[in-house]
């Protein structure tokens, strides 16, 4: 278990009813608006200063985890569905296909204009308005 040295708690929450850990975000399945499974959250991103997040970015394509691209959506795409244990999304996964991507190797992508460009594909308001 772990704790917080200066408050003595344990820092090991992973879920309540209206939060729950990144770690237990990581991993879970994302399906469309059919209900088909067409990737699965890698991370998320949080901007620094207002805590907000940013991004989830959506692994998706490839075969056990080898050639998968990353997709970053817009935290407001996504909604939890209980019943399906995971995040639905009202794209289709052509739209993703066709979505701004980025590879893992560069930083250099997540700048202003990609990040414009990506909350103006999916039709969301920024984050940072």
């Amino acid at each position: 278990m772990a704790y917080d040295d200066v408050n003595r708690t344990s820092a090991d929450l992973k879920e309540t009813h209206d939060l729950i850990a990144s770690d237990k975000v990581e991993g879970t399945k994302v399906y469309d608006l059919s209900g088909e499974h067409i990737g699965a959250i890698e991370r998320i991103l949080i901007e620094k200063r207002s805590g907000k997040v940013s991004y989830a970015v959506l692994s998706f394509g490839g075969f056990l985890g080898i050639g998968d691209e990353h997709y970053p959506l817009p935290w407001g795409k996504l909604n939890y569905d209980q019943q399906l244990g995971g995040y639905r999304v009202d794209i289709s996964k052509e739209q993703v296909e066709g979505a701004p991507r980025y590879e893992t190797e560069g930083d250099d992508f997540w700048g202003e204009e990609n990040g414009r460009r990506i909350y103006d594909y999916y039709g969301v308001t920024p984050y940072w308005i």
